[in-house]
C-alpha cells in the first residue's frame, strides 16, 4: 500500500491546491509513482475524465503535475453548487441528485465506503498518495461527520501538513488557533506547520516560528514564497476572475500592448472559466472577466461561459443590465461566444420540464436560432473534431468534452464544429455529430477547452484581426500557444520554488512516519 502525507489548511484558498500539486510534481521528479486525492471537494470547475466520469479541477492539475492520467478515484465526492442553500452530488464520477445542505449534512457519512474504495483503488497502485483537505480543520460545528479534514485523516491514519496564509495576515493566529481548537489526539497528527504566500524577507519571520513552536510543539516544514506561478485555479476564488481593465493602454498578459480587447462575463455560478486561459496567454489578447454592463464597452469578442444553472444566471444577466447591452453591441457587429450554459442562453427558449434547474420555461436571449430542452440525464464525453469560424474558413482542430444537462435543437444557422465522442475507453467512436450554431457574429458550442488548441488559437487571433483591419504583420501572427507544454514548465516551476523552501528531508521523515517533533 502507498505511503500517504495529507495537506490541510487554516482556510479556504490557504494554498493546499498548489502544495499537494507541487508535492507531487517533487514525488515524481524523485522516482515516486504518485496520485493525488482529496475526498470530498465543492468546485464548479470540473473535467470529464478519458472512460467519461466527472471530477474536479484541482485533482486533474495536481494530476497533471504527478505525470499521470486523471481519474474520477481522486476525487470521488464532488459537490457543485446549484444555488446558495444545495449542491448536485457526484460520487465516485456518477451523478447522485442535488440535495440541501442540511439533507446532505446527515447523509455525508454514509459516503464513506465510496471515498475508501476510491482511495485503496489508488493506494494499491501507488507509491505515494497526497491528500487535500478542504476548507478549515477548525470549522468545530463540522466536526461530527467529517470526511475531508482530521476525520478522513484518521481513516486514512494520514500525517497532516497544516498551511497557513500570511498573505491575507494573521498567519501566527491561524496556525495556533486551528491547532488549538482540535483535540490533542488531532493535534498529534499534525506533523508540521508550513507559511504559504509570504513576501519579503524570512527572517523577519524567525522571531515569530521560534515563539510560536514554544507555544505549541510543532515545527515549521518551511516558509513558502508568493509563487508567481500559473496553473489551473479550482474556482471562483480564482485571483484571475478579478481582474480589470484600466484608464491606460490595453495591454495583453506579457504586458504588451493588444489589439483585441476579449471580456468573459463573471456569471454568479460560472463553471470551467479554465475554458479561457489559452486565450488569456496569447500576445496581442486582453482578457479579462467582467459583471458590469460599462465594462464591456470597447469589447472587440464577448463570452458567455458556462454555468451550474443557466437560467437562473440568465435572469441575474437581465435583471443587472448585461443582456440588453450584449444583444445592443452584438446587434452592431460584435461577436458573441456561448460556452456550454452560455450557448444555452444565446437561444431562443429554454424548457424545464423535469425541473433540472428552475422548471418551466424561459425566453433566451434570441441571438441564436436554437431551443434547449433539459434532460435528467447528464451528457458526459470527451470529444475531438473540427471547428470554423466563417462559412469559406478552413476547419480547424479543436478537442475538450462536454458536460450538461441539456439538448439544444438547431432551427437555423449552421453548426460550429463536428465531434466525435469518447467511446468510453479513452478512443472515440467513428460516428461525427454536429455541435453548436454560428449565426451571423454569434457563435456558440457545448465543447469546454475549444479553445486550447494551437490550431483554434491562431483561428481567434486572426478572427479578430480581421474584425479589427488589423494586419498580420501588426502582431504575431505565427506566434501559438501550446498549453500543455505550458503547463509542464509550470509544473516544474513551482515544484522548484517549494523544494526551495520547503524542508524536504523532514517531509520524507513524515512520509515514512519517522518523528519530527522533538
Amino acid at each position: 500500500m502507498a505511503k500517504v502525507i495529507m495537506i490541510q489548511g487554516t482556510m479556504s484558498n490557504a494554498g493546499k491546491s498548489f502544495l499537494a500539486a507541487g508535492l507531487c510534481r517533487i514525488f515524481k521528479q524523485d522516482g515516486l509513482r504518485t496520485a493525488p486525492f482529496k475526498s470530498q471537494n465543492m468546485a464548479l470547475n470540473s473535467y470529464i475524465t478519458k472512460d467519461g466520469l466527472e471530477m474536479g479541477r484541482a485533482q486533474v492539475m495536481q494530476a497533471e503535475a504527478a505525470g499521470i492520467e486523471p481519474e474520477a478515484a481522486m476525487n470521488p465526492i464532488l459537490l457543485k453548487p446549484t444555488s446558495n442553500m444545495g449542491s448536485q452530488l457526484i460520487v465516485n464520477g456518477e451523478v447522485r441528485g442535488n440535495y440541501p445542505a442540511a439533507e446532505y449534512f446527515k447523509m455525508k457519512k454514509n459516503l464513506i465506503p465510496d471515498i475508501m474504495d476510491a482511495y485503496n483503488s489508488l493506494a494499491s497502485r501507488y507509491d505515494v498518495i497526497v491528500v487535500e483537505g478542504a476548507g478549515s480543520p477548525a470549522e468545530i460545528n463540522l466536526r461530527e461527520n467529517d470526511i475531508v479534514n482530521m476525520g478522513l485523516a484518521e481513516m486514512l491514519d494520514a500525517p497532516v501538513l497544516l498551511a497557513g496564509d500570511i498573505d491575507r495576515g494573521g498567519v501566527f493566529a491561524q496556525l495556533y488557533g486551528t491547532a488549538a481548537l482540535l483535540t490533542e489526539a488531532e493535534r498529534r497528527r499534525i506533523r508540521a506547520f508550513v507559511i504559504n504566500k509570504f513576501r519579503g524577507d524570512k527572517e523577519i519571520l524567525k522571531p515569530g516560528l521560534a515563539m510560536l513552536y514554544e507555544r505549541i510543539r510543532i515545527p515549521f516544514a518551511g516558509v513558502i514564497p508568493y509563487m508567481d506561478v500559473d496553473v489551473d485555479d479550482e474556482d471562483s476564488l480564482s485571483e484571475r476572475l478579478t481582474g480589470k481593465y484600466g484608464s491606460g493602454p490595453l495591454l495583453d498578459r506579457s504586458g504588451h500592448e493588444a489589439f483585441a480587447k476579449v471580456t468573459v462575463v463573471k456569471l454568479p455560478r460560472i463553471s470551467n472559466f479554465t475554458d479561457f486561459n489559452s486565450l488569456e496567454r496569447l500576445p496581442g489578447i486582453a482578457l479579462s472577466y467582467v459583471s458590469r454592463p460599462e465594462e464591456l464597452t470597447g469589447s472587440d469578442l464577448i463570452i458567455i461561459p458556462g454555468t451550474k444553472n443557466t437560467m437562473g444566471d440568465l435572469k441575474w444577466i437581465r435583471q443587472n443590465g448585461l443582456e440588453a447591452v450584449i444583444t445592443r453591441m452584438a446587434g452592431k457587429g460584435t461577436p458573441v461566444i456561448g460556452v456550454c450554459g452560455g450557448f444555452q442562453m444565446l437561444g431562443t427558449s429554454l424548457d424545464d420540464p423535469h425541473g433540472v434547474e428552475e422548471g418551466g420555461t424561459m425566453r433566451g436571449m434570441e441571438l441564436l436560432p436554437i431551443r434547449t430542452i433539459f434532460a435528467e440525464k447528464k451528457t458526459r464525453t470527451r470529444v475531438t473534431g473540427t471547428a470554423r469560424f466563417s462559412e469559406d474558413g478552413e476547419p480547424v482542430k479543436i478537442s475538450g468534452y462536454e458536460i450538461h444537462m441539456g439538448e439544444t435543437i438547431r432551427d437555423g444557422g449552421r453548426n460550429f464544429s463536428e465531434i466525435c465522442c469518447s467511446d468510453g475507453t479513452g478512443g472515440h467512436t467513428a460516428d461525427t455529430k454536429e455541435d453548436g450554431c454560428v449565426y451571423k457574429n454569434i457563435f456558440g458550442t457545448y465543447v469546454h477547452g475549444v479553445f486550447d488548441t494551437e490550431e483554434m488559437q491562431t483561428a481567434v487571433r486572426n478572427f479578430l484581426a480581421k474584425q479589427k483591419g488589423v494586419r498580420p504583420d501588426e502582431y504575431e501572427s505565427g506566434v501559438t500557444f501550446s498549453m500543455a507544454k505550458y503547463k509542464e514548465e509550470q509544473y516544474d516551476k513551482m515544484a522548484k520554488i517549494i523544494r526551495e523552501n520547503l524542508d524536504m528531508d523532514m517531509i520524507y521523515r513524515i512520509l515514512e512516519r519517522k518523528d519530527v517533533r522533538g
